[in-house]
């Protein structure tokens, strides 16, 4: 891997949720969620951790543990689009690196936080750097759950879809393990400043409407996204209640 460079982690953390409300302050082992999370990017090497949100109760949460949070808008349509708040308030140069680590990810593992970084900056001509794993499994291909990435010679993503992709046309039906390699999207993204600042002003297109995937107004507009196989694999994110229960035990056991 090449020399690691300088970059920076955002959390954004949003109070409202259809399945949790406020689960950035959901209590796991005695602290915050958001202080977990926190507690994750430390370790990545970065060179400053801010907490986004567009509530006082989570600014609150993220000091009381030692994080620097910033107080957004509260109609950003995407974590992108808060991302691009931040860097322009905070007045930071095109060519600087930022890492986005969702709020409700507190097993995410630092070397990729690192690795995405790390692709970004080698790579002067992509905007954007994320990851992906290989599909061993006909029903991964198959749930609308799992996005699917398809990549070019040199890693450069061709497409996200919730649908199998790509799709062996002399198939009729898939059984067991896919015939073809099929990679997973792993929704963690590094940004070059510049490509946020330009993010914020493009209108959002129709492939992102139906798939919604925001990464694909990335793509419509012309933007290049590399994509590095995942050096380790992140935990299950919270959604929901039994998704907290699951995190918890899993943290437990570390």
């Amino acid at each position: 891997m090449a020399e690691q460079p300088e970059f920076r982690i955002v959390i954004p953390a949003r109070y409202a949720s259809t399945r949790l409300a406020g689960k950035p302050l959901a209590e796991i082992h005695g602290r915050p969620m958001i202080e977990h999370v926190y507690r994750r990017a430390q370790r990545a090497g970065a060179r400053e951790v801010l907490v986004a949100t567009d509530d006082e109760r989570i600014a609150e949460a993220a000091a009381a543990c030692g994080a620097a949070a910033l107080l957004t808008r509260s109609d950003h349509p995407s974590g992108t689009d808060r991302l691009a708040e931040v860097a322009e308030r905070c007045g930071w140069d095109d060519d600087e690196i930022v890492v986005n680590l969702q709020g409700d990810e507190p097993l995410t593992p630092p070397q990729i936080l690192r690795q995405v970084a790390v692709n970004l900056a080698a790579h002067a001509d992509a905007a954007i750097a994320t990851l992906c794993t290989p599909i061993d499994d006909a029903g991964e291909l198959l749930d609308p759950h799992k996005v699917k990435v398809v990549r070019d010679a040199r890693g450069f993503a061709l497409y996200f879809s919730r649908a199998p992709i790509p799709w062996e046309r002399d198939v009729l039906e898939i059984e067991g393990q896919p015939a073809a390699r099929a990679w997973r999207h792993i929704g963690i993204y590094a940004y070059r400043v510049g490509f946020l600042r330009r993010y914020a002003s493009l209108p959002a297109c129709q492939l992102e409407q139906l798939e919604k995937l925001e990464q694909l107004r990335a793509l419509w507009h012309g933007e290049r996204i590399h994509v590095d196989q995942a050096l380790a694999l992140p935990g299950p994110g919270v959604d929901t209640a039994a998704d907290l229960a699951l995190v918890a035990a899993l943290l437990e056991r570390e």
